[in-house]
Parts: structure tokens; sequence; C-alpha cells
């Protein structure tokens, strides 16, 4: 699929060759099973990108998560992406799947991965060494689930420091993806601006002469 083709279908506004250079390595990523690490700052387009490695890719007709990590509490994270067996914590009144075995076959999205736990990042990378897990309260599960994570954080920098498993970086490092901010696409501002008026033009049925 051509550059433009894959911006007109996830509503991609640039020709930065930047921009162009981040789109071309999504969609060459795509048809691999590699695990992708998608950094940038706040607001550039990681999980856009992540749709586009999904949608692009032999898993498109299974299932999609995407996941923020910094947003669930630290006390039920394990139980949301892993799961949890009945009777396993107060409140636990069935057994639940998590969001791995709920993505069985697609691709699951870390959105925030460098908030995980030092815990959590102990099982996130038994999945990614053996696809295995264990449920809340026991049970050992297999899944194939492809894993794309993203942050806005200096891993390097936080393995340094020891808040973060140098481990799991490196497996998660498989395949880097960098997207630029604006400020180093300056001249894709005049599209977005172009854009932005005419969406909204219409939106408010007025009429842009300049």
């Amino acid at each position: 699929m051509d550059i433009q083709t894959i911006k007109n279908r996830f509503g991609i506004i640039g020709n930065s060759p930047q921009l162009n250079h981040a789109i071309s390595i999504a969609e060459r990523v795509s048809s691999t099973n590699l695990t992708v690490l998608i950094t940038g700052e706040s607001g550039v387009g990681k999980e856009v990108f992540s749709q586009i490695i999904h949608q692009l890719s032999s898993r498109k007709h299974n299932n999609f998560i995407a996941v923020n990590c910094g947003a669930i509490p630290e006390g039920t994270i394990d139980s949301e992406l892993f799961g949890h067996e009945k009777g396993s914590f107060t409140g636990a009144n069935d057994a639940r799947k998590g969001y791995f075995e709920t993505v069985n076959g697609g691709t699951i999205f870390l959105d925030e991965v460098g908030d995980l736990p030092l815990d959590l990042q102990a099982k996130l990378l038994r999945v990614l060494e053996t696809q295995e897990f264990d449920r809340v309260g026991g049970r050992t599960v297999r899944v194939d689930a492809r894993v794309l994570a993203a942050t806005n954080a200096n891993l390097d920098q936080a393995v340094k420091q020891g808040t973060f498993r140098a481990d799991l970086f490196y497996r998660l490092n498989v395949f880097p993806l960098r997207l630029p901010p604006l400020r180093e696409r300056r001249e894709d501002i005049p599209l977005l601006a172009r854009h932005f008026v005419t969406k909204y033009a219409t939106q408010h049925r007025k009429t842009v002469t300049r």
C-alpha cells in the first residue's frame, strides 16, 4: 500500500520526509510479527501508528486492544492485563479473562508502557519470551498476541535509574519507531491549518475566502 493511501485511510495530514519515513517503516513492519516500540512526545499519534501496523497485518481480522498502562490503578492492573481466577481476591466472584487472553490471535497496544510497575514488567517479559502468563490466583495461560508498545518517556534513562527492566526494554525495542513532533516537520503546519479551517468552516457553515 502506498504512503498516500495509508494517510487517507488513517486521517494523517502532512507530507514531510520525517512523517513519510515513519509511515513507510510502519507499513514495512506490519507484515511481520515483530514487537514494535513506538516512541515520541504526547500528541504525535502513537496510537494511530499502532492501528496502521495492526490493520495492515495478517492479524487485521482479529482483536485489537489499546491499553493505557498509566491510567489503570496499580492494584488492579495485574488482573486487567492477565485476568484472574474465581476467589483469587476479595470481589473476584467469577473467573475473568484479561486483555491478553481477549486479544488472542490479534494485537495488544500497551501505551505508556514505562509506567508499568516492576512486578508487572516481569510478567510482560515472560509473555514476550514464552507467550505464557499466570492469571491472578493460578492458572497458566498460553496466548498468541502481538505486542506493540509506546512511551513518551526515556526508557534508556529509566533503565539506568532502575525503574525499568533492561531485559524488558531490549525485548520491546526489537523494532524501534520514532514519531517526530510537529516542530521537526514545520512544512506540515500550513497543510494542517488548511485541514482544520476547512473542517470547522464546513461544520459551522462558514465560507472561507482565504
